[in-house]
């Protein structure tokens, strides 16, 4: 089983480096949270100019890789050897480059610390490499972060560096910018810069930081739509119409699915306790109230309905039957057959 993101940090953390790490996986943003401590940790900085090499995928062969990783440290305990862009390299997944890894790991030298950033993709797990990688060194798999376990995260992003934030105020941002880490954290930071000592981040902060309106986002969308508040509705769409590049069509449409999805687990699950329905929608408990009124303004065959329209708005939003529309013209006619 390969080993947790988290985990490896850990260790790291406590001094505890391993020979071998191969880092793979989707979520670009762990892999890159474990090679920056590692090269910035592993090894003194006076040691480096000997003793840190670093090779990228496209520009070496395995065999140039494990040359390296075979080499003695010069007048220090150990090196270090990070291969970024693993992924490209060429014979990686081949039988002969897979061979010289599988062979290296079974004695790795003790003084090397050869760490793989091989980003988007992950070896088939079934061929001997991904099997004596997760038994001889260290495998991590990093994935990305589901959209229902985005708000927690930024808590506890926030809450590492010592920093609050409200339920609410997690919310807007996980719908604002999306599960793309590096993008996310990016903002997120540059809004804590602004503080001298840690607060209880909130909207109006984020407002102010960031730039997402406390009342035109995707979070004020999917509750003035949950509250059949047209009035409101049609005011924040209308705002997105005027500031198109920060409200890209796509990933709203794809919010209003999920959010409508929801609304329909509601149907199937008439009766049962808040708890059990934040488990099953996979929510805050502090949103299950909205999702229950939002069910009793949407009857089952309307939900129906609004999926069936949303598939619509998504084939059109991806030039599919447009006639022609603009994308805040697809928003428009979509929020109105959602709401009447």
């Amino acid at each position: 089983m390969p080993t947790r993101p988290d985990e490896v940090l850990k260790d790291l953390k406590a001094g505890k480096y391993a020979p071998v790490y191969f880092l793979q996986g989707e979520e670009p943003f762990f892999i890159d949270q474990i090679v920056d401590f590692i090269e910035k940790n592993a090894i003194p900085d006076h040691e480096k100019g000997f003793n840190q090499v670093m090779m990228y995928g496209k520009d070496a062969s395995m065999s140039a890789v494990l040359t390296n990783a075979k080499r003695f440290p010069m007048m220090a305990d150990r090196q270090l050897v990070i291969v970024k862009e693993a992924q490209a390299i060429p014979d990686l997944g081949k039988e002969a480059g897979d061979s010289l890894l599988s062979a290296y790991i079974q004695n790795p030298l003790p003084s090397t610390i050869l760490v793989f950033s091989h980003k988007y993709k992950t070896l088939d797990g079934r061929k001997p490499l991904a099997k004596e990688l997760d038994k001889k060194a260290i495998l991590v798999k990093s994935d990305k972060v589901p959209e229902y376990k985005l708000s927690p995260w930024i808590t506890d992003y926030l809450k590492s560096k010592g920093f609050g934030i409200n339920v609410k105020a997690a919310q807007v941002i996980a719908e604002s910018i999306g599960n793309n880490l590096e993008v996310l954290t990016n903002e997120v930071d540059k809004m804590l810069i602004n503080f001298s000592e840690p607060v209880e981040i909130t909207t109006q902060h984020i407002q102010q930081f960031i730039g997402i309106n406390k009342e035109y986002n995707n979070f004020e969308l999917t509750k003035a739509i949950s509250f059949r508040d047209i009035l409101k509705a049609n005011t924040i769409i209308n705002h997105f119409a005027q500031n198109p590049k920060n409200n890209p069509l796509i990933p709203i449409i794809a919010l209003l699915y999920l959010h409508f999805s929801r609304i329909l687990m509601v149907h199937g699950n008439k009766g049962e306790p808040d708890s059990v329905l934040a488990s099953k929608l996979k929510v805050n408990p502090y949103f299950v109230k909205e999702y229950i009124i939002a069910a009793k303004n949407y009857p089952l065959g309307k939900v129906i309905d609004n999926v069936g329209y949303l598939k619509e708005a998504d084939l059109r939003s991806k030039g599919i039957d447009t006639g022609g529309m603009e994308d805040a013209e697809i928003l428009k006619e979509l929020v109105f057959k959602i709401t009447h």
